[in-house]
């Protein structure tokens, strides 16, 4: 008797990178070295942050005493968000920095990125996810369209659709039962875009792009 088994996923892990304000004229050279370790850039964003939009994407901080100094050395200027992916992009990433410290970063680690270009313990050039969760959040706070693998299985799946899908879709079809448009299908994928009850916001406010 044959055995059904289930078919491979493919799945490529995803982190957030960002430039500091500090650095950006080294974008090209940086982007260079993130592609010669083997990641792609799957989307970049040139932008400035408020010192209230700064203080929200680092709420983990909230409290410490750096604090202050982080959110206004973040906000500047511009900086550079960069979604990257490879196998295990999270660790590499971060090895690829080395030490939060970049002051001992270059005693430790001369070669990481965060010796090269960082200054000290606040200004350390370059930022990387911590964790899976941590990625996650990131990379929805600066790229809220961007769906971030792996998509829920299981029980988590059950819950996500009975919380969000089913409702949205059965609010969706009753109004196109309403409305009698000429083409239902685009007529309700446009309702959807438009109504989606998950799409992640950032606090309410916009941020601000800025020119490549």
């Amino acid at each position: 008797m044959e055995v059904s088994m289930p078919l491979p996923q493919i799945y490529v892990e995803k982190t957030l990178a960002i430039i500091k304000p500090d650095i950006v004229d080294k974008e090209e050279e940086i982007q260079d070295i993130i592609v010669r370790s083997g990641f792609t850039i799957v989307q970049r964003r040139k932008l400035h942050l408020s010192p209230e939009q700064c203080s929200n994407f680092y709420v983990e901080q909230y409290g410490k005493m750096f604090f202050p100094n982080l959110t206004a050395y973040m906000s500047s200027g511009p900086l550079v968000a960069m979604i990257l992916a490879r196998h295990k992009a999270i660790s590499h990433w971060k090895e690829l920095l080395g030490p939060s410290n970049s002051l001992v970063a270059k005693e430790t680690h001369p070669d990481s990125l965060r010796a090269i270009y960082g200054t000290d313990d606040l200004r350390n050039a370059l930022h990387g996810s911590n964790d899976f969760t941590a990625a996650e959040r990131e990379i929805r706070f600066m790229f809220p369209e961007v769906i971030v693998e792996p998509i829920p299985i299981g029980q988590s799946a059950k819950d996500y659709l009975n919380l969000y899908v089913t409702p949205t879709l059965l609010q969706g079809l009753t109004e196109l039962c309403k409305q009698k448009p000429g083409d239902p299908f685009v007529w309700l994928a446009d309702w959807l875009l438009k109504n989606n009850p998950n799409k992640p916001k950032l606090c309410h406010y916009q941020i601000t792009e800025e020119p490549s």
